[in-house]
């Protein structure tokens, strides 16, 4: 998949494309701090964590995913061939969630070429800060609301995995660990 062009859209014109934390590594399971203000720094950190998981490419990256344990998240659920629509969710918070469940198969730039159907609220309500340091709140449901709940579940070191049978858990565990010290 070509990374969409950034510049063309707005964002900043120096990004940099940042190497992945893959499971096994502990870093995955911390929580991340909150924001304190948005600055120029947090908008070349959002601009890169973009570049980041376009290149991977994915439809959504938390900070922790690329060793910054800071609560701020990326997604771009335009399909291929559309318009790039990156969204930057700053201190994201679910509000509120239906009691109604949704499955969808889940994947994760951090688990990379495992999947999983994992069921979540299929709907939520997000109170976050965005690029312009505004709080904003997003109603969400299909793949935005999946999407959200499983960056956000990143921001507060849980992964999909977390999510499935334990022994399907352990299984994936096993299999990055020793993939990890074969390297």
């Amino acid at each position: 998949m070509p990374v969409p062009s950034l510049k063309k859209i707005g964002y900043g014109e120096r990004m940099t494309i940042k190497p992945l934390i893959i499971l096994p590594d502990p870093l995955l399971r911390q929580v991340s701090a909150p924001i304190e203000r948005v600055d120029s720094e947090l908008l070349t950190l959002a601009d890169d964590m973009l570049e980041t998981m376009y290149d991977a490419p994915g439809i959504g990256l938390a900070g922790i995913q690329i060793g910054v344990p800071r609560r701020i998240l990326v997604i771009d659920l335009a399909r291929e061939g559309e318009e790039p629509a990156p969204q930057v969710f700053i201190n994201p918070e679910i509000v509120k969630f239906s009691e109604e469940g949704s499955v969808y198969e889940e994947g994760c730039l951090s688990i990379p070429e495992y999947y999983a159907e994992v069921e979540r609220p299929a709907t939520i309500t997000v109170r976050h800060i965005g690029r312009d340091g505004k709080e904003h709140v997003v109603e969400a449901d299909g793949l935005l609301a999946t999407c959200l709940q499983h960056e956000i579940d990143h921001l507060n070191g849980v992964l999909f995995i977390d999510h499935i049978s334990r022994l399907k858990r352990e299984m994936v565990i096993k299999k990055f660990t020793k993939a990890a010290k074969g390297k």
